[in-house]
């Protein structure tokens, strides 16, 4: 084990130790209360059952024969979720042949920020992991279930899953992912018209025409932004089926694992040898395997709030400290897009998260003694599953990348560290993903451009003021502002300036993206401007300095000048598409280095 990661470890263990304690503690009292459909009268039995058919029905009055829940975030809108309608046939179906099972349990709502970018609904977006989790808590309350499937992927869902699935941390639970969607356009064209839409010289019926065939079936989109970084992480936690995570959508193949998947939940039951629960899968060696895997593929941004949060809910206290420590000495190993030109599913077929994992395991960087739904350590999960005529089967994966300009050993890696750094300074706390930024960027010194919002940015950039080196800073975009929604829509306008060779970075309380691409971007600061932050006092040509190689966030400015200031206010919260019914997630929200969530204290 390399010394960095034991160490990190073994401060969050102790970190978390009284955290830990009493959730393990109240896992272990919900065990022990027994299976939730024994304690039910015969009428709440009888509700419970009521619409299953008679051969269903005559197996749940055993009470020996398992009951599996599934939560699902489907939907037919958005391409990620759509296969999702399929699955609970399948799962029922394999549940059958085993002896058990399988009711719907209920619905998780799905939001996708690639629609919502830019609009007033991306104002809900990191709050629907919350809401996400409470749905899924609401899902297994009615206590009549052996084990769970998650059904799931995209960018707040799978943490949202994560968070509601650890409240019944006592019952097994396999989330059950739906693949990407097959390639598209090249991203380098992708990303060219985009760059060109933005500079006014291609029109919007060419960008349309472009963003049609990159996101053109069902499936998530290829780019390794949030949804695909979580599949990943459901992989380095053991909560996956081995290598299940990049197997596309509507294939025999994705059917065979989903199945498999529900024969699996009732093998791992209570009252079995092989008793998995959520609770001793998801503990502090896999979040460090999670953290590890993160920074190994130059994963999604957004990870430095959603594991935080993850990890609180199953009492465990990680910190951007932990992230930082572990990035020093994670090898980037990885590119994809946006770090890359090649997607997720090129990734895969050059050896994918088997090699990843085999790679770590190797230098130490992750913990092999974990325990998985698969029944062994890290180690299971450098197979790869494939269809030996019907039968589903596992064999090992590539043990050689396929593809060096996108995946390579740890010894040759892309770059030694894992491109995601903590930043510090009078202007407070932030993380910065280097891994896409290239090295001449790492280091910023310009001017502040202030503005309260990114329509003001975009508005600027139109007038044709942005000419020039800067340091936009765009406040009052926390989660106690306005949610924290996503800034993706101004990557293209300063990437536009940074390509005329301009200095230029970003300094925001608001979130990027797992799409996180070119320009450097000091995100999700803390504290934010709303809530006393030094944001609100900085003013139009302060010189910010941001330093991603020494971890430096400063500002030229006294800070006792700089605080003396009258600070900016924060402008109204939004009404309309139904932000005005998230007012009270927003005053609770806690601070974005404790994960921005609404269900926990601070603390």
């Amino acid at each position: 084990m390399h010394p960095v990661t034991h160490e990190v470890t073994q401060r969050i263990v102790e970190r978390s130790r009284a955290d830990r304690a009493d959730y393990l503690e109240r896992m272990e009292a919900a065990r022990s209360a027994g299976v939730g459909r024994a304690k039910l009268s015969c009428a709440n039995f009888a509700h419970a059952f009521a619409a299953e058919s008679p051969a269903d029905k005559l197996r749940m009055r055993d009470p020996t024969a398992p009951n599996v829940a599934i939560v699902s975030s489907y939907n037919d809108m958005l391409s990620a979720h759509q296969p999702l309608e399929r699955f609970p046939a399948i799962i029922k179906a394999a549940a059958r042949e085993a002896g058990a099972t399988a009711q719907f349990a209920g619905g998780v709502p799905a939001m996708c920020d690639g629609v919502t970018q830019g609009r007033p609904g991306m104002e809900l977006s990191l709050f629907s992991r919350d809401v996400i989790a409470m749905s899924t808590a609401v899902s297994l309350t009615h206590d009549a279930f052996d084990a769970a499937l998650m059904l799931g992927i995209c960018d707040k869902i799978v943490p949202g899953l994560t968070m509601g699935a650890l409240s019944f941390g006592h019952l097994p639970t396999i989330f059950v992912p739906g693949g990407p969607m097959t390639s598209g356009i090249s991203n380098a064209e992708k990303a060219r018209t985009r760059a060109l839409y933005a500079e006014g010289k291609a029109t919007r019926e060419e960008l349309l025409d472009s963003e049609m065939k990159s996101y053109h079936g069902p499936g998530t989109c290829t780019f390794y932004g949030t949804a695909n970084s979580n599949q990943m992480m459901m992989e380095m936690t053991g909560l996956h089926l081995p290598n299940s995570a990049f197997i596309t959508p509507n294939t025999p193949l994705r059917d065979a694992l989903v199945a498999a998947a529900a024969r699996r939940a009732v093998e791992i039951r209570d009252g079995t040898n092989d008793y998995t629960p959520m609770a001793r899968v998801f503990d502090e060696k896999a979040v460090v395997n999670a953290l590890a895997g993160l920074l190994a593929t130059g994963g999604s941004t957004n990870h430095t709030l959603h594991l935080v949060a993850m990890a609180r809910a199953a009492g465990i206290r990680i910190t951007w400290e932990d992230f930082d420590d572990l990035s020093r000495v994670t090898p980037l190993i990885a590119r994809v897009y946006p770090n890359g030109t090649e997607d997720v599913n090129a990734f895969h077929a050059a050896g994918g998260m088997a090699f990843v994992i085999r790679e770590l395991l190797k230098a130490g960087l992750v913990h092999a003694d974990v325990t998985t739904v698969a029944g062994q350590g890290l180690g299971r999960y450098t197979a790869e599953p494939f269809l030996d005529g019907d039968r589903l089967v596992w064999r090992e994966g590539a043990e050689v990348s396929l593809n060096r300009d996108l995946l390579r050993p740890v010894d040759d890696a892309f770059q030694a560290e894992g491109g995601l750094r903590l930043l510090k300074g009078p202007l407070g706390r932030a993380v910065i993903k280097t891994s896409a930024v290239k090295p001449e960027h790492h280091v910023i010194e310009a001017p502040a451009r202030v503005f309260d919002d990114q329509d003001q940015l975009l508005a600027a950039y139109k007038r044709g003021e942005l000419n020039r080196d800067f340091v936009a800073v765009v406040r009052f975009q926390g989660p106690k502002a306005n949610g924290m929604p996503e800034l993706h829509s101004l990557t293209p306008p300063l990437g536009v300036q940074l390509d005329k060779g301009y200095q230029v970075a970003l300094v925001t309380d608001g979130r990027m993206s797992g799409a996180s691409g070119k320009v450097p971007a000091a995100i999700h600061v803390t504290p934010e401007a709303a809530d006393g932050g030094p944001l609100a006092h900085v003013r139009d040509g302060d010189i910010i300095r941001l330093d991603a190689e020494t971890g430096e966030l400063a500002i030229k400015v006294e800070t006792n000048e700089l605080m003396s200031r009258p600070p900016a206010v924060c402008p109204p919260s939004g009404h309309g598409y139904g932000r005005e019914m998230f007012g009270l997630m927003r005053r609770v929200a806690g601070p974005a280095d404790a994960g921005a969530c609404s269900l926990f204290e601070a603390a």
